[in-house]
């Protein structure tokens, strides 16, 4: 990991200490599963699971906009766990993360469904199909600011039935609060 990389996480990780959050749960293995990072309402999400992460010793990674990948941040957002995609062509991405699933020995991928920190109507169904195409399973990552408390929960290994499997996962985020009530996806 680059120095500008490490220096970032230290701080982010450091910050997050001090602001008193429980984390609960433990990574599944093997290492090779979606996260669902819900809900979503907040930039602050990222530097909060940052920490978990920290917490629960594993190395998350994330999609981010190819744009971001560029000089002088490129080396960053690889060191974090970043992961560049195209969102321009949205079919490209699940194949992209599939592949990127086919060739790593050990890839936790966090994927925020709502797909915005804005409010949205409902979720997206990238994160499922990422995962029922790679054969991996779901993690429930869970955030509440309510309770501050964040973590990894329940795995649902998806059936192919999003309707029912999303059933489950809604069940499992109702009790959990963002901290941006008005921008909360309905379940």
């Amino acid at each position: 990991m680059g120095i500008v990389a490490r220096i970032v996480k230290w701080a982010l990780v450091a910050f997050f200490r001090r602001q008193g959050w429980t984390v609960e749960g433990a990574a599944p293995s093997p290492r090779k599963f979606v996260v669902i990072a819900a809900p979503h309402t907040s930039n602050w999400d990222f530097v909060y699971f940052l920490g978990a992460a920290d917490a629960l010793k594993v190395e998350l990674s994330f999609m981010g906009k190819a744009s971001l990948f560029r000089w002088p941040f490129d080396r960053m957002m690889r060191d974090l766990g970043g992961v560049p995609v195209d969102r321009s062509r949205s079919g490209d991405t699940v194949q992209a993360m599939v592949d990127e699933f086919a060739r790593r020995e050990e890839f936790m991928l966090t994927i925020a469904p709502e797909g915005t920190r804005g409010k949205a109507r409902q979720w997206k169904t990238g994160f499922y199909n990422i995962a029922l195409k790679a054969g991996v399973p779901l993690v429930c990552g869970y955030i509440d600011y309510e309770r501050k408390i964040i973590g990894l929960g329940p795995t649902v290994i998806p059936s192919g039935d999003y309707e029912a499997d999303l059933a489950k996962l809604i069940a499992f985020y109702r009790p959990f609060t963002g901290k941006h009530l008005d921008r909360a996806t309905d379940l």
